[in-house]
């Protein structure tokens, strides 16, 4: 069961971002404060839940929820000051938008850049720890999961619609067959070796396990 709350008597915001491990599109990041000894049994790490389970608890996150903000920061910017800056800055950028201001942020994984002068924790899985920042990984992923399926409708070609951007052996051949979109983050090499090609149209000669379904 997660934790309804690091300290008994702050203000938290969970921080949690999205996409930051895709070829292409934005990452998006979210920004929650929860109320003081919340409580709901179905919030988990978004990675454990369904789309359906996701789209479901969105609604709930965004009506419980005494304050909750998204931001985005797009490829040509994750270009210039690379992911983890980009995504640090979605964080930021989502904590400016609250609109009840956190006495402590609590943030996903081990690295964070302070923000103004609130004290941060960082904690790794924290998504699959503590409600605040399982409902940041929810409302990140649903909204850019949303966004990357509208993208999809101009650029079908890449698959966007079922692997959200991330780097299925799917997305890179198309990548190499037909290039990129003004969406495709290029400082992130994408590189598909002759054997590669080789094993996706001869399976008895594949290894490893099955891609996701993002």
């Amino acid at each position: 069961m997660l934790k309804s709350s690091f300290t008994n008597s702050l203000i938290e915001a969970g921080c949690d971002e999205a996409g930051r491990g895709c070829l292409a599109g934005p990452v998006f990041a979210a920004a929650v404060i929860l109320p003081q000894g919340y409580f709901n049994p179905l919030l988990n790490d978004s990675k454990k839940l369904s789309s359906g389970q996701r789209d479901k608890l969105r609604m709930v996150i965004e009506t419980d929820a005494l304050a909750w903000a998204i931001e985005m920061i797009d490829n040509i910017e994750i270009d210039k000051i690379n992911i983890l800056n980009a995504s640090i800055l979605a964080m930021h950028k989502s904590l400016n938008k609250l609109s009840l201001q956190p006495e402590l942020i609590l943030v996903d994984g081990n690295r964070f850049k302070p923000y103004l002068d609130i004290p941060h924790q960082c904690i790794i899985k924290g998504d699959g720890l503590f409600l605040s920042i399982a409902a940041a990984s929810i409302l990140a992923k649903t909204y850019r999961d949303e966004y990357m399926k509208n993208l999809n409708e101009k650029y079908p070609e890449y698959g966007w619609k079922k692997n959200k951007g991330y780097p299925t052996l799917e997305h890179r051949r198309k990548i190499l067959q037909i290039g990129s979109t003004p969406y495709h983050r290029l400082t992130f090499a994408v590189q598909i070796k002759d054997s590669e090609l080789y094993k996706s149209k001869n399976p008895r000669n594949a290894t490893g396990t099955p891609e996701p379904n993002y």
